[in-house]
């Protein structure tokens, strides 16, 4: 096999593997102790000095309570001389801090690793993301790209949908559509995922999809869910973050004016000052 291509495929088992079988990990939801501190990323699509710097920030090597909580790597950023996208890269590089700190990384899915996963069209600013992502690695790694794109498959489809605190946090890429909310299986936070569930419009793709959710929505899944506030990513806002009254900070991190939240995990919050949590990594 084209050794770039065994090495890349390498570093994504061990991080998948290690993704499986994390500790704090119940299900398909990982659950965070009661000190130490979570850092979030939004989405970082490709933008690797977003997570250059965020990963300098955390310096999980001297901060062995500090969790780094990262989502919507792939799809977006630059592009090789053909056009095609080079996010795996990135990918590549979570999956090397994932393998040093197995019990402080943790990836949450996304819709972008849905499309990915399910082989369907997802449109970023205009443009077929899936496309553009698979010729970047033909491009790379010549006859090799497919074993390639079955291990990306893998790693993405084992990822955690969603992490979750002592003190209150429920963290995931997005909630559900709210048009499907009595459709909703909350099953898939416990049993094994199948493929279809990304599929349009059973549950995981429905909580990795949804966006611009009423009050009373979140209100009510606050409730159902047993937590008091939501982060996510999903949305991009050119603030590089949206408060969304009563309980929900949206952190977009995939741009220069991007954001990250970080919490203590030993603490109570109001939600004034879950938003006063919001970091600009320019502040970094």
């Amino acid at each position: 096999m084209h050794k770039s291509a065994q090495q890349y495929i390498e570093t994504l088992k061990e991080a998948c593997a290690l993704n499986r079988h994390q500790a704090v990990r119940d299900g398909n939801i990982i659950k965070l102790p009661d000190k130490g501190r979570v850092i979030v990323a939004g989405d970082l699509h490709g933008y690797d000095s977003a997570f250059d710097k965020i990963e300098k920030y955390a310096d999980l090597e001297n901060n062995p309570d500090t969790h780094l909580i990262v989502q919507e790597i792939v799809h977006g950023g630059p592009k090789d001389a053909y056009g095609g996208g080079l996010s795996f890269r990135l990918l590549k590089k979570v999956c090397e801090l994932k393998t040093a700190f197995p019990e402080n990384v943790h990836m949450i899915l996304s819709n972008h690793d849905c499309s990915t996963i399910t082989g369907s069209d997802v449109l970023k600013a205009g443009e077929e993301m899936r496309k553009r992502f698979e010729k970047g690695l033909q491009n790379t790694f010549d006859d090799k790209w497919e074993d390639v794109l079955l291990a990306i498959k893998q790693l993405l489809f084992y990822q955690s949908i969603a992490v979750r605190t002592e003190n209150g946090f429920f963290i995931s890429h997005s909630l559900p559509m709210e048009r499907f909310k009595d459709e909703f299986e909350q099953d898939v936070f416990s049993r094994p995922l199948l493929i279809s569930d990304m599929n349009r419009p059973n549950s995981v793709y429905s909580l990795t999809w949804g966006k611009k959710h009423s009050q009373e929505f979140l209100t009510e899944l606050a409730d159902k869910l047993s937590t008091k506030f939501f982060i996510l990513g999903h949305q991009n806002y050119p603030e590089g973050y949206l408060i969304s009254p009563p309980n929900t900070v949206i952190i977009t991190t995939e741009h220069s004016n991007g954001c990250i939240c970080e919490l203590d995990l030993a603490r109570e919050y109001e939600f004034s000052e879950v938003v006063e949590s919001v970091k600009r990594l320019n502040d970094l």
